[in-house]
């Protein structure tokens, strides 16, 4: 019996260990991944997904951990994925998550998983979008992604969740860090935290500054939250604050604007990947795949003549006179 014959109703019936053999499956891209996440698809479109981002050392794993206790005083229950750099000799995630997160690690109510990037660029774990189904299959209320921290690539989050929240500390060095990272644009909510730190006004007021030259999305003003996540203080407020985003994007109709938009994206990316692995696969087996990196590493051809090539020949087009326009798109 296949492990989505199994595991999937053990995971739809709240099963733990279903959750984590699951999740190991996709993640390492097993053969039985895709049947999983057919199976349990329908299960899934409840959970408020919730990512976390910022440049690394802004304190967001404490605070996530702070967030998951305050959500979980109002009855929440909360997964919780740390997207954590690559270990160069397991392939796995570095970081520990419940060594990071000792707060909640223990409540019957969280469950936390860390995922490895795998040299995924964006802050993210390619496999991260299927991880996110599984805890919603499971009943989780809400889903928290904590991305690894990777500064100007942080902005893929935007793509999963539907609250994203930016978190930055004064005195990194400089305080419109969010601007040059490229992330002012995708926050929903910002946190300033560390708030008891030297500079904690100065940050505000740069970030406040910034916004007000940034026209309103939709009717919703990100709001500016500080907190001390070590302490709690100002956790009540900004769960409250994830509550009225949720709220504003059900009534303003952004919910399904935005849910729209990911399913685009997502069935963009896996038609581009099968399309391309199939491609690649015939390429390689017919020989002109090694030909031709052979040839553009002699520079006896470039890249992109190589590339049409191997399309006019294995390509969906193959046959015809279709090169394309150049473009990346």
């Amino acid at each position: 019996m296949s492990s989505a014959q199994t595991n999937v109703p053990a995971l739809l019936a709240g099963d733990r260990r279903a959750l984590a053999r699951l999740i190991t499956i996709v993640e390492n891209r097993g053969p039985e991944a895709r049947a999983i996440m057919k199976e349990v698809y329908r299960h899934t479109g409840k959970a408020h997904l919730i990512g976390i981002t910022g440049s690394p050392g802004v304190g967001k794993s404490t605070l996530v951990d702070a967030l998951t206790a305050e959500l979980r005083k109002a009855g929440k229950t909360v997964g919780i994925i740390a997207v954590d750099p690559t270990s160069p000799f397991t392939g796995g995630a570095i970081l520990g998550d419940r060594i990071r997160m000792q707060g909640v690690g223990l409540d019957e109510g969280v469950f936390i998983r860390s995922l490895a990037t795998r040299g995924h660029l964006g802050g993210l774990s390619r496999a991260t979008s299927d991880v996110i189904r599984l805890m919603d299959a499971f009943g989780k209320d809400i889903v928290i992604i904590e991305t690894v921290g990777a500064g100007q690539a942080e902005v893929e989050i935007v793509k999963l969740a539907q609250t994203t929240i930016v978190v930055t500390v004064p005195g990194l060095g400089d305080d419109v860090q969010a601007i040059k990272a490229g992330i002012l644009e995708i926050g929903d909510l910002f946190v300033v935290n560390k708030a008891d730190h030297e500079g904690a006004d100065r940050a505000v007021n740069e970030l406040e500054l910034m916004l007000s030259l940034d026209p309103e999305q939709g009717g919703w003003r990100p709001p500016i939250v500080r907190t001390i996540a070590r302490d709690g203080t100002g956790l009540p407020e900004l769960a409250e604050k994830v509550g009225a985003h949720l709220d504003h994007l059900r009534e303003s109709g952004r919910l399904a604007e935005k849910n729209q938009a990911t399913s685009q994206s997502e069935l963009r990316e896996i038609v581009t990947a099968r399309a391309g692995a199939r491609i690649l696969g015939a390429a390689t087996a017919s020989g002109l795949l090694p030909e031709m990196v052979a040839r553009v590493a002699s520079r006896e051809v470039d890249p992109y003549s190589a590339a049409e090539e191997i399309l006019r020949r294995h390509g969906p087009t193959a046959g015809t006179d279709e090169t394309g326009d150049g473009s990346d798109d």
